[in-house]
């Protein structure tokens, strides 16, 4: 469940950096610099990320 968290959290961030180059936020000489299409996959990997953070957390929780 720890490595699930760990990538979870990964994602999450990873999408947050992506969307903040695509939406100018995070400025650079990268290709990825005031780009749309780089903003809506970082959105996707946040709510991947965040799906993937509560099943973790769900399958961690003992059975009532």
């Amino acid at each position: 469940m720890r490595g699930l968290l760990i990538t979870a959290a990964s994602l999450a961030v990873l999408g947050l950096i992506w969307m903040g180059q695509g939406l100018g936020l995070l400025r650079s000489s990268s290709f990825m610099t005031d780009d749309p299409f780089w903003a809506a996959v970082g959105a996707v990997c946040v709510v991947a990320g965040l799906i993937l953070a509560l099943s973790a957390w769900r399958r961690s929780r003992p059975d009532v």
